[in-house]
C-alpha cells in the first residue's frame, strides 16, 4: 500500500478546487503570514467554504515539535515555545522532537470556554502544590489553523477571546489565584452565510482579510466543479495523485514565500498611498493599514519578487479594508465596489 493511501481520510486536493481565487487567495497569504490576522469567508451555503480550509492545511508541510509537549513548541523559536520548554532549554537538557501535520482544529458552535482556553484541576494545585493544566483547543490549534463554521452564530464572549489569543499569541487561563498561559498563534478562520447574521462591525475589524464568495452562476464552470467533486467521491486516491505535482508545486511556493517575506521591500510611496486611500474611505484605526501593508509583502513573496509594486497592492487591498468600511444601509454600492474605486483613484 502506498502513502497516499494509507492516510486516514483523503482531503480533497486544494489545488483540484475550481474557482472561488479571492478565497484562496487570502487563505495561502495567511498561511504564508499568520500576522496578516486570520481570514473571514463569507457567502452562500455549499460553496465550498469547509473543503477549501481543509484542503489549504492538509497541503502544509509537516512541522517539528518537541515530544510530549502540549503545545506543538517551537524547538528554536522563543515565540512559539511553552515556558517548561524555556526552561528545559535554559537547564540544557536535551529535547527530543517529532514531525506532526499542520493542525487543523474545528470549534464547534456549542463549545465551552474551558473547552476552548481549557482548565486548571484547582484540587491538584491546592492540594499538591503542582499546576495542573487540561489544555483546551487553543494550545492545540498553536502553530495551526483554527476553524470555526458559522462564526456569525458563535457566542460574543468565544469570539472575543478568539481574536484576543490570535492578536497576542497566547493565552492565559486564570482560576482561583492561580494562573497558567501557553503560546497559541494559528491562522484564525471563520465562515458563515451573509443571512444568518453579521458580525458586530468592531470584531469584523479584528480579523485581517474578509473573502466574499458568491454561487458560481455560469453552467459550463458549475458542471466542472460537479465534475470534480465527483471524481473525487468516486476515486479519492486516484484524484489526490493525479493533482501530486500541483500540490506539491504550490507547496514549495508557500515555503519559498515564507523564506522571503522577511526581506520584502515596500516603498514609503506605496505605504502613503495606502494610508491615503484608508482616509478617503474613512476606515477607523490603523488596523486596515498594516494588514494591507502586509499582505501586500506576502503577495509579493509569493509571486517571487523582492519588492512590493502597486499591482501587489492593487491585488490584495480589498481584501483587507471590505470590512472596516462603515455600513450605510442606505447605500446600494458594495463595500468592495467602492473600495476598487478608490483604488482606482488613488493609484492610477
Amino acid at each position: 500500500m502506498n502513502k497516499i493511501q494509507n492516510q486516514t481520510r483523503p482531503v480533497f486536493p486544494f489545488t483540484a478546487i475550481v474557482g472561488q481565487e479571492e478565497m484562496k487567495l487570502a487563505l495561502v497569504l495567511n498561511v504564508i503570514d499568520p500576522k496578516i490576522g486570520g481570514v473571514m469567508i463569507m457567502g452562500d451555503r455549499g460553496t465550498g467554504k469547509s473543503t477549501t480550509i481543509r484542503a489549504i492545511a492538509d497541503l502544509l508541510p509537516e512541522i517539528e515539535v518537541v515530544s510530549d509537549d502540549f503545545f506543538n513548541s517551537h524547538t528554536s523559536d522563543y515565540d512559539l515555545m511553552s515556558d517548561s520548554v524555556k526552561t528545559q532549554l535554559e537547564n540544557n537538557i536535551d529535547l527530543s522532537t517529532r514531525l506532526i501535520k499542520v493542525p487543523m482544529v474545528d470549534l464547534p458552535l456549542g463549545a465551552t470556554e474551558d473547552r476552548l482556553c481549557g482548565t486548571i484541576d484547582i484540587e491538584k494545585a491546592l492540594n499538591e502544590g503542582v499546576k495542573s493544566f487540561d489544555p483546551g483547543l487553543l494550545a492545540k490549534a498553536h502553530r495551526g489553523i483554527l476553524y470555526v463554521d458559522e462564526v456569525n452564530l458563535l457566542d460574543n464572549h468565544l469570539v472575543d477571546i478568539l481574536l484576543d489569543s490570535a492578536a497576542s499569541g497566547w493565552n492565559t487561563v486564570e482560576r482561583e489565584g492561580i494562573s497558567i498561559r501557553h503560546p497559541s498563534r494559528f491562522v484564525l478562520v471563520g465562515s458563515g452565510n451573509p443571512e444568518e447574521g453579521e458580525l458586530r462591525p468592531q470584531l469584523l475589524d479584528r480579523f485581517g482579510m474578509h473573502a466574499e464568495i458568491r454561487t458560481v452562476r455560469d453552467a459550463s464552470l458549475r458542471v466542472q466543479i460537479v465534475e470534480q467533486r465527483s471524481k473525487f467521491d468516486n476515486d479519492p486516491y486516484a484524484c489526490i495523485k493525479e493533482f501530486s505535482e500541483q500540490q506539491n508545486d504550490l507547496k514549495e511556493k508557500i515555503l519559498s514565500a515564507q523564506s522571503l517575506l522577511k526581506d520584502i521591500v515596500i516603498d514609503y510611496y506605496l505605504k502613503v498611498k495606502i494610508s491615503q486611500i484608508c482616509g478617503v474611505l474613512n476606515v477607523d484605526g490603523l488596523r486596515g493599514d498594516i494588514v494591507t501593508n502586509r499582505a501586500a509583502r506576502a503577495f509579493a513573496a509569493y509571486q517571487n519578487k523582492k519588492e512590493v509594486d502597486i499591482s501587489d497592492v492593487k491585488r490584495v487591498i480589498t481584501l483587507c479594508l471590505r470590512h472596516r468600511l462603515r455600513k450605510d444601509p442606505l447605500d446600494t454600492i458594495d463595500s468592495g465596489t467602492k473600495v476598487n474605486q478608490v483604488v482606482s483613484e488613488v493609484l492610477a
